[in-house]
């Protein structure tokens, strides 16, 4: 990917279907919902609309392009670590149809920017990187509003096909053996990387085994049933008084009614169905149920090695199923569906030793906190990654139905705090291998 009139086009492709996506979120609801805030986790939907948009001039207008800004006086109110998201609707906010009209004015100047810029000489638009960091930071807060759907009271604003069934996970093993030795995680090759995933290095792991597909809600189902919640030997100390403070006794939006479980997804109530992972829990209920099966979380490295390590060439590969970017057979990616897919599914996009739905469905916690890498350096910015580093962070991987391919890849990182119970997150479990059989 050097070629500039490539990087350009890929990077329109990318900024384009962004938009449209934002759109899709945004157009949906009239402006009362759109100022609106469905809960103190989250911003009103026109907040998260004006700051793409800000954050947008701010990089590719004021530091790619060097030209004046267009809208100082509204950059404090769109800075995210001033503002904390319970306090946003008090702030003097674009009205929703200044926020449009905003965006595409930026957006406008933005592809001209793309079109007149030398995409090499300097770090910050070598490769177009840049424009991709854009293009990923608009798709986070789709995501990001996606939740707020989620959370939103009423009728249903969004709709989405079913995702396809599982048509050969009938008989798939239950766990599968990762080989222990050295591997490369990270990248320094991959253009579009954000500074968390840099650089490569080695990481050695033992042999161990990983679950072959998330975990489901009919597993989770049965962590329930068998007093999971009630039980504060399966917990973290934290994780107990949380779930005592908050009286949590399921995943969120779920509720028993005559009988049976039922979840609310986008404003439609629906029985839950036992073969999708599992979603809306939080790393304390991920590790509490994975206690309870006599497992454990994996850890960040394990996941990576999982996902991309080839033990026939020693190499590691962009995503579990080589190096060519997701097509829709490879992962439930993009809010093509509203929900994860079945377990078992997209068997195109499984792993060199067999593990599916690595990439896509859910994000994964993993049982490793939000650190940097050997090397690690900040670009461009301190407060992308840098500021949340620590143990008050757990580390998520793999991605969910709700990420669009920008902002997705094997090497990718998110990370959340172990609480968080709103976002599209599920696991997987593993184990030591101490000569038992796999299963």
């Amino acid at each position: 990917m050097t070629d500039p009139d490539t990087l350009r086009r890929r990077a329109l492709d990318a900024l384009t279907t962004a938009r449209a996506r934002t759109a899709l979120l945004t157009d949906c609801v009239d402006d009362a919902e759109l100022t609106a805030q469905h809960s103190p986790l989250m911003s009103p939907l026109v907040w998260d609309l004006a700051h793409i948009s800000n954050q947008e001039e701010q990089w590719l207008l004021r530091a790619v392009a060097g030209r004046e800004a267009l809208r100082p006086e509204i950059d404090s109110l769109y800075d995210a670590f001033e503002h904390p998201r319970a306090t946003r609707p008090s702030l003097p906010l674009l009205a929703p149809a200044e926020a449009r009209a905003y965006a595409a004015d930026v957006r406008g100047r933005a592809l001209d920017v793309l079109e007149r810029t030398p995409l090499e000489g300097r770090p910050l638009v070598d490769a177009a990187f840049a424009f991709g960091m854009i293009a990923q930071h608009e798709q986070q807060h789709d995501e990001t509003m996606l939740i707020t759907h989620q959370l939103r009271r009423g009728p249903a604003a969004l709709d989405a096909p079913a995702p396809p069934p599982a048509t050969d996970a009938q008989g798939l093993p239950t766990e599968v053996l990762v080989p222990g030795g050295p591997f490369t995680m990270g990248t320094s090759a991959e253009p579009w990387a954000l500074d968390n995933e840099r650089p490569a290095h080695t990481r050695v792991v033992p042999d161990f085994l990983i679950d072959t597909v998330p975990v489901t809600n009919g597993a989770y189902l049965a962590f329930i049933e068998d007093g999971g919640y009630r039980e504060e030997r399966w917990w973290a100390p934290e994780g107990w008084a949380q779930i005592r403070a908050h009286d949590i006794g399921a995943p969120l939006f779920w509720r028993r009614e005559g009988g049976q479980w039922l979840r609310r997804r986008f404003g439609v109530v629906e029985p839950v169905p036992e073969d999708e992972p599992v979603v809306h829990v939080s790393w304390y209920e991920a590790d509490a149920y994975a206690r309870w099966a006599g497992r454990r979380l994996p850890t960040e490295a394990e996941w990576e090695k999982a996902a991309r390590h080839d033990p026939a060439t020693g190499r590691s590969r962009r995503y579990p199923w080589g190096d060519e970017d997701p097509t829709p057979a490879h992962a439930n990616l993009g809010q093509r569906h509203l929900r994860p897919a079945p377990a078992g599914s997209y068997p195109a996009g499984r792993s060199p030793l067999g593990v599916r739905q690595l990439i896509g469905d859910v994000w994964e916690w993993t049982s490793s906190d939000f650190l940097p890498y050997p090397g690690f350096a900040a670009f461009p910015y301190r407060e992308y990654s840098e500021v949340f580093f620590g143990p008050a962070h757990k580390v998520l991987r793999g991605g969910s139905f709700a990420v669009d391919p920008v902002a997705c890849r094997g090497t990718f990182r998110n990370w959340d705090l172990p609480v968080r119970r709103q976002i599209f997150a599920g696991f997987r479990t593993a184990r030591d291998v101490q000569g038992t059989e796999v299963l």
